[in-house]
């Protein structure tokens, strides 16, 4: 058992060493392979082994103290005692140490998760934030467009205003002008029937004499 342990704990603390210094591809391979021991049933696995771990750490403590209050009653432990003693000590000790080893391992991998999420999201809004930048970008171009092209737009419209004045202008000219005509041709008819008028008088008087 205390071997079983030791071995575990060099694993653990070679585990560990991995996640904490990067070393090549060797902490993703970590990371990776305690991401398959966290899917499926991995997770009740280490928990029914911590908790079954646990369990021998407190009967292990629970005889460290037996065999104290025998060697006190007595007052002194016996050489079988002692080495019960430290062998119980030494194993809980392990064990101890296992399920800590055990637990920094669990909590650094979480934490790697997380700051390998953060950067993944963090390199994905950097480039949302370039692609924003790139629309901003492309809609002020097409704003400038716009602007311009409204700007001849009103160019246009007052070329185009000003030519609608000068016609109205030449109209009411034309208009004037040919209100005048009819009016001179009106005084001309006056005229010519006044003349026609005396005309016949004339004539009439001719016819007389």
């Amino acid at each position: 058992m205390i071997q079983l342990l030791f071995f575990v704990i060099f694993a653990e603390g070679v585990m560990a060493f991995f996640l904490l210094v990067k070393i090549g591809p060797l902490r993703e391979l970590v990371i990776r392979n305690l991401d398959q021991v966290k899917m499926g049933k991995g997770p009740a696995t280490v928990k029914t082994i911590a908790g079954t771990m646990f369990v021998i750490l407190l009967s292990n403590l629970m005889n460290i103290v037996k065999i104290q209050n025998k060697g006190a009653k007595l007052g002194t432990m016996s050489p079988m005692d002692q080495v019960l003693w430290r062998s119980h000590l030494l194993e809980a000790s392990l064990i101890g140490f296992t399920l800590f080893l055990g637990f920094l391992i669990d909590r650094v991998h979480h934490f790697l998760q997380k700051l390998i999420n953060f950067r993944s999201n963090a390199g994905s809004s950097k480039d949302e934030l370039a692609n924003l930048k790139n629309e901003i970008i492309s809609l002020k171009k097409k704003e400038e467009k716009s602007s311009e092209e409204i700007k001849q737009l009103s160019e246009g419209l007052k070329k185009m205003k000003l030519e609608s004045e000068e016609k109205d202008k030449i109209i009411e000219t034309a208009e004037a002008h040919v209100a005048s005509l009819q009016k001179q041709a009106a005084d001309l008819l006056l005229e010519y029937d006044r003349l026609l008028e005396d005309n016949q008088n004339l004539q009439a008087q001719t016819l007389r004499h």
